[in-house]
């Protein structure tokens, strides 16, 4: 037998940083994601030789250990470890012998939720193989505690729910860690357009996103005003998004993510840098009327907004950054899981 599951990536349309702790805590969060058909994936063999075998085929890392209930933190594949370890803690179970293979359609510090979103499929594989009795809110709740407080990596917390729940959705985060997951209902007619229109453009960097995120807590903390106002802005950015996606006033979306992009960039520093700038000044004087970077910010993916077959001259102007654009559907469906 094997167990598999699969776990979509994302791109965040509005409000990103607003889902991070204090700033949601103190003032609440919205955050407007969807889905992308790229995945983490996760396979479980079981095994009957008192060994666990963990290996990330997309790293090319291997480690070959002997069964226990726990597994030690110590920088090799602790994504891997930190999931099984909970699992036998929350559910009190006997060490467990199996084969572990993860893989990710996109490198690690890309900007699209690479490492909560293979947390999410791993879990979902366990969920599966040991018949876990886990809801999608547990998922990812619990893929949250697993990074933030078992391993302390900092985040926010809108990539568990985006890669458990999968497709259009509006989220808004609480204090205490409560997390509302609102699906839209969009027009295919938008959301077809909105494909057409969206590019998604690789860098050619990536980054550590938990070095800004760290950045973006201290601000918050010490109540750092130009980081606060840019944060409720970011909020306010969410809800605006919302309107236009479910009205279908495509027209209006490039300049709500021109708009959350000005105030991202006051949220902490490394956000952007040189290149970033060219790269998005270059594809406005192009055509795109707004875009963002992915995630945290400092590399990875950009998305931008070219409505009007402006994508084509956009698509021009950016091969003369060395980056690649990457191809790219919605996907509706978030984790999946079956046994063979």
């Amino acid at each position: 037998m094997i167990v598999r599951a699969k776990a979509p990536l994302r791109i965040g349309l509005a409000g990103g940083g607003t889902d991070v702790s204090p700033y949601s805590d103190l003032y609440g969060g919205a955050i407007l994601n969807t889905t992308l058909g790229m995945y983490a994936l996760a396979s479980i063999e079981p095994l009957s030789n008192g060994k666990i075998e963990l290996y990330a085929a997309d790293k090319g890392e291997l480690l070959e250990m002997k069964a226990s209930d726990h597994l030690p933190i110590d920088g090799q594949l602790d994504l891997l470890k930190g999931v099984y370890n909970r699992v036998i803690k929350e559910f009190a179970l006997e060490p467990l012998s199996f084969r572990l293979t993860t893989y990710v359609d996109s490198p690690f510090g890309s900007g699209l939720g690479t490492s909560s979103t293979v947390t999410v499929a791993i879990l979902g594989a366990f969920a599966e193989w040991l018949n876990l009795p886990l809801g999608e809110y547990d998922i990812a709740h619990l893929a949250y505690q697993i990074e933030r407080e078992d391993l302390a990596m900092a985040g926010g917390k809108q990539d568990q729910f985006a890669a458990t729940f999968g497709g259009f959705n509006f989220m808004e985060f609480f204090e205490e860690n409560k997390v509302v997951v609102n699906p839209l209902r969009i027009k295919s007619s938008v959301v077809n357009e909105l494909q057409f229109n969206l590019l998604l453009y690789h860098t050619g960097t990536s980054r550590l996103s938990s070095k800004i995120i760290e950045k973006q807590v201290v601000n918050f903390q010490a109540k750092e005003d130009t980081a606060l106002e840019a944060a409720h802005r970011l909020k306010e950015q969410a809800f605006m998004m919302k309107k236009a996606l479910i009205q279908g006033k495509l027209d209006e979306i490039g300049e709500i993510l021109d708009y959350g992009w000005n105030f991202k960039k006051q949220t902490a520093k490394g956000i952007t840098n040189p290149l970033i700038d060219e790269i998005y000044e270059a594809a406005k004087n192009s055509g795109a009327t707004g875009g963002k970077i992915s995630g945290a910010g400092g590399g990875g993916y950009m998305i931008l907004y070219a409505p009007a077959n402006a994508r084509f001259k956009v698509m021009k102007t950016l091969q003369m950054f060395g980056g690649s654009l990457r191809s790219f559907n919605f996907e509706n469906k978030g984790l999946t899981t079956w046994r063979y």
